[in-house]
């Protein structure tokens, strides 16, 4: 059990095998979109939520069926998708200063939709933030919880809420921890490419030795993975094996793209921001965390164990289509 989470004790998973079901999405964005688009190929009726018209229409283009949600709506009722969710994935962060959303505002709403019966499965996607800082040490799913920044400390008020929400002994419900999150389109080599700043927060992160991260892909394999068992609640920590410094994986970008593209790189993208000595930098939440519990109870064989293979597979692909520089000022 993870202090500080009422999780019901359940037996060993039992293995079961997903068919093509009902899927809700709260949050449609890089790693809802990129589960959903997955779901829709095998069959599943996939719907969800997004913050912009134009997204909206971005997303029923590929087949769903999807709502318009930004977090200050005051009902669920006009999502009527909801009610004939089997699955439902929760992508959406906490607003700071408030919390979750769907948790603070709609939480009657959500028993009252979901709970008749028809969910068989919840994942509340979530951070390995929540950790805080552990002094560098390897942390499992029992490791005791300790967040410090104000997100984090959202972040594990919800997956307690999200745990908790349904009182049904046959819904599976998770919680995802994931690390830093890349894949096409969002990634040290797309920073680079396009000539993109790093942001004042990303700098502040090239002081740590340790950082977590995970590809897009294998958040998916969890996601099918962890459909695959039956289990009462859990916890899971999905990070790859390799928590390099954030400085190495962007040497690694900048030699990969050099190699194949060497006029593509016109400026060298400063890591530490202006104004800052080094010990301001230091961001005290130095960690490692472990993945066998991923890899043992939901047999998740990581498609990128390292941030090598991960941004290798990024590269090869753009041989089709490589991304443009970003020319705004």
């Amino acid at each position: 059990m993870v202090p500080g989470i009422a999780t019901k004790t359940a037996a060993r998973p039992v293995a079961w095998a997903p068919q093509p079901r009902n899927m809700f999405v709260f949050g449609a964005g890089f790693v809802g979109r990129y589960v959903s688009e997955r779901l829709l190929a095998q069959g599943w009726q996939v719907s969800g939520t997004c913050t912009t018209v134009t997204t909206k229409r971005e997303l029923e283009m590929l087949g769903m069926n999807a709502s318009v949600f930004d977090g200050t709506e005051d009902s669920l009722e006009n999502i009527h998708s909801l009610r004939q969710a089997t699955h439902l994935l929760i992508s959406i962060p906490p607003i700071p200063g408030v919390g979750d959303p769907l948790l603070i505002n709609l939480d009657e709403d959500l028993r009252r939709i979901l709970g008749h019966g028809n969910l068989e499965w919840l994942c509340y996607l979530s951070s390995t933030s929540v950790y805080g800082d552990c002094g560098g040490v390897l942390v499992d799913e029992d490791h005791t919880v300790n967040p410090k920044s104000e997100s984090a400390k959202l972040r594990y008020n919800a997956e307690k809420g999200w745990l908790n929400l349904i009182d049904d002994p046959k819904l599976s419900a998770f919680v995802f921890r994931l690390g830093g999150i890349y894949g096409p389109g969002r990634s040290a080599l797309d920073t680079l490419a396009k000539s993109k700043s790093l942001s004042r927060k990303q700098k502040l992160r090239e002081s740590k030795q340790y950082t977590a991260r995970i590809h897009v892909a294998d958040i998916y394999q969890a996601v099918l993975a962890s459909m695959s068992i039956r289990c009462a609640r859990k916890i899971f920590n999905v990070v790859d094996d390799d928590p390099a410094p954030r400085a190495e994986v962007f040497a690694f970008a900048t030699s990969l793209i050099q190699r194949r593209y060497p006029d593509m790189i016109t400026e060298t993208i400063d890591a530490k921001p202006a104004g800052l000595d080094y010990q301001e930098m230091i961001v005290p939440a130095e960690k490692r965390v472990s993945n066998a519990r991923m890899k043992q109870e939901l047999g998740v064989n990581l498609l990128h164990p390292t941030y090598r293979s991960g941004l290798q597979s990024i590269l090869d692909a753009w041989q089709i289509q490589p991304p443009l520089p970003n020319t705004s000022q």
